[in-house]
């Protein structure tokens, strides 16, 4: 026991974010019960339940925007308390599910500013970063624009913008791409992890798109205030009991693989589409060789 409380306390304190028995009640109702996690500097974890099991509010203890009634939360090795959350706030960049209660100027430009300033960074600096980050996001042609006035998705890509320009250590995104289309959402996410693996930065991301979770390197599946799985997403989607506990579809791959297989195709279970077409490659080569050896040459036949 006082092994795995060392290797706890090490964990800790390496750590960007850690949970240790953590449990939070809302209106005398447990919404939180028991937690106990760690994320590694630099990880990119993805967070996933049905409504109502706690991942938001899990989100926000990790803020600083709730207090846990019993437990400890440390971030970058710090415990989380009353008198240093706003120093440990400003380690960490929050979205919240609506990016309306994120903005607070008349412009999009002003409102990607409006964090730097209050960092006190030269003038020169948050221009540069705010041009920086509204390319990285396709806002160039939208910075006059009133917040007020853009799509949903706009108002997302807006919304992360400021807070990636921040270039907080921890990035917690609550349902960052709920609002962005199909076409769009791939090559979003694809700007936001290259902008975090450039800076170095931790993610965690709550979604209810399972292509937005095997994107992650860690998946968290949290039912009814607790962690009932914590592993591999790619893993973790395969197994159907647990995507019925948290309300997940099922991966297209997986579909794909299940109809595959009751077509007498002998393929895998795979969960990320690429996996499928390489093994459905390798099966076609497979096939084609033993075609080709089995068959009589030409020179052969009279």
């Amino acid at each position: 026991m006082r092994a795995e409380q060392k290797q706890m306390a090490e964990q800790m304190n390496t750590a960007a974010l850690s949970f240790s028995e953590v449990c939070f009640s809302h209106e005398q109702h447990q919404v939180l019960n028991n937690i106990s996690f760690s994320i590694q500097k630099g990880e990119r974890v993805a967070l996933a339940g049905s409504n109502g099991s706690g991942k938001s509010t899990l989100a926000k203890l990790a803020n600083g925007l709730f207090l846990a009634d019993k437990g400890e939360i440390s971030v970058f090795g710090q415990k989380l308390a009353r008198h240093n959350i706003h120093e440990l706030r400003a380690k960490i960049g929050y979205l919240f599910a609506s990016p309306d209660n994120q903005f607070f100027g008349l412009t999009v430009e002003d409102d990607i500013a409006f964090g730097l300033e209050n960092l006190c960074l030269p003038r020169e600096e948050i221009k540069s970063r705010v041009m920086h980050y509204a390319e990285l996001f396709q806002l160039l042609s939208l910075l006059e624009r009133h917040p007020g006035t853009l799509s949903g998705g706009q108002k997302q890509r807006a919304a992360l913008a400021a807070v990636m320009a921040m270039e907080p250590e921890l990035i917690i995104l609550d349902e960052a791409t709920s609002m962005l289309d199909a076409s769009f959402r791939t090559s979003f996410l694809d700007q936001l992890y290259k902008a975090a693996e450039r800076n170095k930065q931790t993610i965690i991301t709550i979604s209810h798109d399972t292509q937005d979770l095997l994107r992650a390197d860690r998946l968290l599946l949290l039912s009814e205030g607790t962690i009932i799985a914590d592993g591999k997403p790619e893993q973790l989607m395969l197994d159907a009991e647990l995507l019925e506990r948290c309300r997940l579809q099922a991966p297209y791959a997986l579909e794909l693989c299940k109809e595959l297989r009751q077509q007498g195709i002998p393929i895998g279970m795979h969960a990320n589409v690429q996996e499928v077409l390489q093994e459905l490659w390798a099966l076609q080569s497979s096939s084609l060789h033993s075609a080709t050896k089995t068959a009589e040459p030409f020179y052969h036949q009279r």
